[in-house]
């Protein structure tokens, strides 16, 4: 059963940004995972596992293989709550977009971007994608190697194909992730990713890594979880340039901004509108959103040296602009709340810091970043 990272994604409600929203939950001291996602006893995923066994050896695995990959794995209790109830964030293209290219990923891209040039120039001479789109993808799904996962892929992808609730799907990747370990490419250990099984730099599903990851550096391994992010950007590319891509074919530009010529999308009522190439279908092959797709191209833009879209979004419902947002988290910040990264979305960090000055200053403790608001901060 070929399932593409594309069908993935949509199967798991497109998750989204890499990263972005975390979730507040208790996290084990020795491993820095949320408790939730450490392995429990459970009777009947041993059973499931014994039983799975002579399944996986009939699709080539050896005994060997199999006994090493479960000996350490388990039953993870939050990847199944996570597969329950991950939907996608209802969140505007102008929200979305604000954590796709705020200043700090931007930043981080550049410096990125310059300190594997090289490397960079080398993939796109091969694959004929160039370097900003495969820096600005590794920017959104692991934040340049900074997130990528510390969850054993065994267990999760186990843990979920053992539930049923998509039994096929997961039972896919996992035979999948087995074959990576048959073929020695690397060890039980390293083999890990996100909840769902999403693994590396940019976050390959197992059954992309079978089909497009590539060994560039030429070691023998195609390892796309090394801190080398040199295997995992190639393969990457080469993903790309097997679903289509076109070398020196734009991925679009705001609608206005060129002489290109392609399909217009307007992505959120009011807000700028964009021109777009075939090469925006193929970065949506990487994930089927539009938001997704633009935001790897804009960041790529901004990567290559690019500045910010010329095209403003309306008030939010609250009345607020972008802007308005980013001053209610710059004056929260300046009173010591907590909020992460200035960008102008207000989520769950910027809420809770609402409603805790809120409370300190005799309001009514909604959570709201509303003009009312701006003003008391202000």
């Amino acid at each position: 059963m070929q399932i593409s990272r594309r069908t993935f994604l949509t199967a798991i409600a497109a998750m989204g940004l890499a990263a972005c929203d975390g979730q507040a939950q208790t996290l084990n001291g020795t491993t820095g995972l949320p408790s939730d996602l450490l392995p429990v006893p459970n009777p009947a995923f041993d059973t499931w596992v014994a039983r799975f066994r002579p399944r996986a050896l009939g699709r080539g695995i050896s005994a060997a293989t199999y006994d090493a990959a479960f000996a350490n794995a388990g039953y993870l209790p939050g990847v199944v709550t996570r597969d329950g109830t991950q939907i996608q964030t209802r969140r505007t293209f102008e929200e979305y977009l604000s954590i796709a290219t705020s200043d700090e990923r931007v930043a981080k891209g550049r410096a990125a971007y310059s300190r594997y040039q090289s490397t960079f120039n080398a993939i796109a001479a091969r694959y004929g994608v160039e370097g900003p789109i495969i820096a600005a993808i590794w920017g959104l799904e692991s934040q340049y190697g900074e997130k990528r996962g510390q969850i054993p892929v065994i267990s999760s992808t186990a843990t979920l194909a053992f539930d049923g609730r998509r039994a096929a799907l997961y039972e896919s990747q996992l035979i999948a992730a087995l074959r990576i370990l048959e073929r020695g490419d690397t060890t039980p250990a390293k083999l890990i990713g996100s909840w769902a099984g999403a693994m590396g730099h940019t976050q390959f599903i197992p059954t992309s890594y079978e089909s497009f990851a590539v060994d560039f550096n030429g070691d023998g391994r195609r390892d796309v979880w090394d801190d080398d992010p040199t295997d995992a950007l190639a393969s990457a590319a080469s993903y790309l340039a097997r679903n289509g891509w076109r070398s020196g074919v734009p991925w679009g530009a705001e609608a206005g901004t060129s002489g290109l010529s392609g399909t217009t999308i307007r992505p959120q009522t009011g807000g700028p509108a964009f021109v777009v190439t075939r090469n925006f279908r193929v970065l949506k092959t990487y994930n089927n959103s539009d938001s997704y797709a633009l935001s790897v191209g804009l960041l790529a833009d901004r990567i290559a040296g690019g500045g910010p879209l010329r095209g403003s979004f309306p008030p939010d419902g609250n009345g607020l602009t972008r802007l308005d947002r980013i001053a209610v988290q710059n004056a929260l910040k300046a009173r010591g709340y907590d909020l992460g990264t200035i960008d102008g979305v207000i989520g769950p960090q910027t809420e809770a810091a609402i409603r805790a000055f809120q409370q300190q200053a005799g309001l009514t403790p909604d959570g709201i970043a509303s003009r009312a608001l701006l003003n008391a901060l202000q």
